[in-house]
């Protein structure tokens, strides 16, 4: 089950207590201060793992502790710092701190590369023993300090997804099919809109050594912006995309105002989306008479805003087109990089 969202709440250690403590051997009755110092609280780290594409385990367990730091002892002895405690999320995971009331007070992290790793929580310090305490002034402190609680935080976690290519488009438009064809994806594909609720990711074989990766969107729908339709649950996952396809049915009238509302919907959640590199799929071709392709497809063009717009018509069902769609969009992302 594909995940995008959670709460969690991530608590780092508390640091050990420091220790009261004097020498006491034989033959020395009056032995200095040798109290030693707690250990750390272990701190909460988050981790990217490229293997996984969901938050669904975090639906499950939600509240992860650092390890509490060891308290110090006698005879300078210190304590053992508390385990750190490390969390995987998948790339394009974005983790907000939030208060009790849900409101976001900041963002504390942003996984996007493999390598990536935040602090969550950190532990608390550890109390220092008598010893630290030890002056010219006081050679027997009694003073000694304990430990500090760690951070406690609330925590929200988004998955955006991350891919080179996102299919964006209106509900039945045809975009799982197409992924389908042309990757090893299995999105459910059916005639009725929003049969996709959950965003979906492929890899597209470009050849042998060549590939990229491209993710299927559910359908927006006009008032997406403003969470018609689930809106910006889908919207939130086109903000990674390099390139943008939009999907639309060939067959269906009023393409280029179809188009304009499209892109108005994506520049009413983020304007930086419609300077995307993108390319209209005019897709079910195979349901036009044939020999008028070209009168369709000239028709979309000469009532588009946008003259500079690639459009490649293919049929998602019988394949036709989907090898020059492929090297198109690989084209394009090979350039960006």
């Amino acid at each position: 089950m594909f995940i995008d969202y959670a709460k969690i709440r991530v608590d780092g250690g508390r640091g050990g207590n420091g220790c009261r403590s004097f020498r006491r051997e034989k033959h020395v009755p009056h032995g200095g201060p040798d109290g030693g110092c707690g250990g750390d609280g272990g701190d909460v780290i988050a981790l990217a793992d490229p293997d996984i594409n969901t938050l669904i385990r975090y639906n499950y367990k939600k509240h992860f502790e650092g390890g509490d730091g060891k308290a110090g002892q006698g005879s300078n002895k210190y304590g053992k710092s508390g385990d750190d405690v490390f969390i995987k999320f998948p790339l394009g995971t974005v983790i907000y701190e939030i208060d009790e009331a849900g409101n976001r007070i900041q963002k504390i992290a942003d996984i996007s590369d493999e390598n990536d790793k935040a602090v969550l929580a950190k532990g608390g310090k550890g109390g220092r023993g008598n010893a630290v305490f030890t002056s010219t002034t006081n050679q027997a402190p009694t003073r000694f300090e304990k430990g500090e609680k760690g951070e406690v935080k609330h925590l929200e976690v988004v998955l955006k997804l991350m891919a080179d290519a996102g299919l964006v488009g209106f509900p039945n438009a045809g975009k799982s099919t197409l992924i389908s064809h042309l990757s090893a994806a299995h999105p459910k594909v059916a005639s009725y809109q929003f049969t996709t609720l959950q965003p979906c990711i492929g890899v597209v074989r470009v050849d042998e050594i060549h590939s990229f990766v491209m993710a299927d969107i559910p359908g927006i729908i006009e008032g997406a912006h403003n969470g018609k339709g689930l809106g910006i649950q889908f919207l939130k996952h086109i903000e990674r995309n390099k390139v943008l396809l939009y999907v639309m049915d060939i067959t269906q009238p009023q393409l280029d105002e179809k188009f304009q509302t499209l892109k108005n919907e994506l520049a009413s959640y983020k304007k930086s989306l419609v300077n995307r590199e993108s390319l209209i799929v005019l897709n079910k071709i195979d349901l036009i008479p044939k020999g008028d392709l070209d009168k369709y497809v000239k028709v979309v063009k000469e009532n588009l805003q946008d003259k500079n717009i690639k459009i490649i018509p293919v049929s998602a069902a019988t394949g036709k087109n989907l090898d020059k769609l492929k090297y198109e969009v690989y084209h394009i992302i090979k350039k960006l990089k």
